[in-house]
């Protein structure tokens, strides 16, 4: 029966009565997520660096970047697996740090109802940073969740609002564990610890130690990271990544039997188009303009490159023998020096959605593995690969190695 003296407002000290609530099971948690969240604040830039979004308005999702863009440079194409790592990093370590983000939520919960509100200037900003970590931390994952599963419910395009939901969350999140670090680690460094307003005074029996607390937290993140980590990888391990987009799909067998993202139905692409009578690729450059069917392209001088395709949502392939003409010697068709080629802009047949075109800087363009590909492990490329031509870029984001390509046209942008 409920105790007719217990507080029945989530204010009163009192109402919150789990003895594991306490000043060493909130440094714990908040320690692992200091480094991890620091890793993914800093992979994030990293991936979102990766589009150059400095290079062209089409790459750029978030226009209004101002200063936040300080930190954009010319993104490398070696080593080739770079964004793959960076991307599957990422994403792996985001989901499995969610049940630490919630049991930390769970942990301090109680100071979210304190009253008053703000007891001096300092503690004010305090609050105002905990409720800032707290929606920015939750409104982060949960964005990033859904992109992963490609279930855009939330309004408005996903790249903005993580973009700017990054900064908000990380710079509160800074703030917060410049107040609490000293705390934290004497809280660690002392078998007693101290008592505070997480402290319980009338805590309930335990029915698990604060110990079992944290084994249970993290065999729900190892949960979640067997899972989840599988999609970095081909073969029977992309099996077991259940909670991936992609991760219990069978992408078929054959030398097209590897990871895609968007099916050529999907991009609406009709076949009539792709046809060997219909298709010409279009190159533009200073020496005008050049028209190619697929067989005019096969005549040209061909390269191989071993190259993965790897995903925003955190998939990726291992390395795929793609075969095609290089994008340097396309950019001399059309009166550019092959050694020292310009940016491209790319665009496809298909006709509507993010990233139908895209830009690729001059070092993208210059480098011998980058390909408009017409190959995949000695097969020509399936429709939903590309078919009849796509781009294949070392290190490039998946968003990038545009499919189904229709125009090309070389020049600084």
């Amino acid at each position: 029966m409920r105790d007719p003296d217990a507080p029945r407002l989530p204010s009163s000290p009192g109402f919150w009565r789990s003895p594991l609530r306490g000043p060493w099971l909130t440094s714990v948690l908040g320690l692992v997520l200091l480094a991890g969240i620091t890793v993914l604040f800093v992979t994030g830039l990293v991936s979102y660096a990766a589009y150059n979004p400095g290079l062209s308005p089409v790459n750029d999702k978030t226009p209004d970047k101002g200063i936040l863009g300080f930190y954009l440079f010319a993104w490398p194409t070696r080593p080739h697996w770079l964004y793959r790592l960076n991307q599957g990093v990422h994403v792996t370590l985001g989901i499995t740090l969610t049940p630490v983000l919630l049991a930390k939520l769970w942990s301090v919960v109680p100071r979210l109802f304190a009253l008053p509100p703000a007891r001096s200037l300092a503690h004010a900003l305090e609050r105002i940073s905990l409720v800032l970590l707290v929606g920015g931390g939750l409104f982060e994952f949960v964005t990033g969740v859904l992109n992963i599963q490609l279930d855009y419910v939330f309004p408005g395009s996903f790249y903005p609002l993580h973009f700017y939901g990054a900064w908000v969350f990380f710079a509160a999140f800074v703030a917060h564990a410049l107040l609490k670090m000293p705390t934290a680690l004497r809280n660690l460094r002392h078998l007693r610890e101290e008592r505070n307003d997480l402290v319980s005074p009338r805590p309930a029996e335990p029915t698990v130690s604060r110990r079992g607390a944290l084994w249970f937290v993290g065999g729900g993140s190892l949960l979640l990271f067997v899972t989840t980590v599988g999609q970095n990888f081909d073969g029977p391990l992309r099996r077991t990544a259940l909670l991936a987009p992609h991760g219990g799909g069978d992408p078929g067998s054959g030398p097209n039997g590897f990871q895609i993202n968007k099916t050529a139905a999907y991009a609406g692409i009709d076949p009539a188009e792709t046809g060997e009578e219909a298709w010409r690729l279009v190159i533009t450059g200073p020496a005008g303009t050049v028209r190619l069917s697929r067989a005019q392209l096969a005549q040209l001088p061909l390269h191989s490159s071993a190259l993965p395709i790897a995903c925003v949502e955190g998939w990726s392939t291992s390395d795929q023998w793609w075969r095609g003409v290089r994008l340097r010697d396309l950019a001399a068709l059309v009166g550019y020096d092959a050694g020292d080629p310009p940016d491209l802009f790319v665009e496809s047949l298909q006709r509507h959605g993010a990233f139908r075109s895209a830009a690729l800087r001059a070092n993208q363009v210059a480098d011998p593995r980058s390909l408009l590909a017409l190959y995949v492990n000695g097969e020509e490329l399936s429709p939903d690969h590309g078919h009849p031509a796509r781009i294949i870029v070392p290190a490039a984001p998946g968003v990038l190695n545009t499919k189904w390509v229709a125009r090309m046209t070389f020049g600084d942008l």
